[in-house]
């Protein structure tokens, strides 16, 4: 582990950009280069089935992800519970790989807070932000054809004013990717900056 202490590696970025294919090529990758193990947490994964059931009954739509409803009562609680699971594992000496759209937490600045994510003192914390044009991202988000993307898509001019592009002048310690071409020399670029 980088300086004997475990890190957090995230992937952050709106739907659509790509980050969990990004991750999951990254994983094996990183796991060669330092001969350490990453857990890996995917917002998606973790509260997917979850997530469901509450806007199921919240709202009588289990795939809403997006609505005012789920944003006010169930966006920062998935979220925090994500970040448990991330500490817990981090204070065991495990690495950590976040997989999720972050986009509040990347905006305030909190992700590359270790002491705001209540993380341990030393551990380094590497935020990818995968980025994507809006059209491109919308594209794929149909073409993959989630379920859950639904509300989104029907209501995708008031999700597309929430859309947040960091300026990197203004978050230097954010790790910006431009997903739109797969390139194997940006890529190998990216592992030896997240290492």
């Amino acid at each position: 582990m980088a300086g004997g202490t475990p890190r957090l590696i995230v992937f952050a970025g709106h739907a659509g950009t790509g980050k969990t294919t990004l991750a999951r090529m990254a994983v094996p990758r990183l796991h060669a280069m330092t001969g350490e193990s990453f857990c890996v947490l995917d917002k998606d994964t973790v509260y997917g089935a979850f997530s469901s059931k509450v806007m199921g009954l919240l709202t009588g739509d289990p795939d809403d992800r997006d609505s005012p409803t789920y944003l006010e009562h169930l966006r920062d609680q998935e979220y925090s519970g994500l970040l448990d699971i991330a500490r817990e594992n981090l204070e065991l000496g495990v690495n950590v790989v976040l997989v999720g759209p972050f986009s509040r937490e990347v905006k305030s600045r909190r992700m590359f807070d270790a002491a705001a994510l209540g993380t341990p003192a030393g551990s380094p914390i590497r935020v990818v932000w995968v980025a994507l044009e809006e059209a491109e991202a919308k594209r794929r988000i149909v073409a993959r054809g989630d379920h859950r993307d639904r509300y989104k898509l029907e209501h995708w001019d008031e999700y597309r004013v929430r859309r947040f592009d960091p300026d990197p002048a203004e978050y230097p310690a954010l790790i910006r990717y431009d997903n739109t071409v797969r390139s194997a020399e940006r890529f190998e670029a990216l592992l030896a900056r997240l290492c």
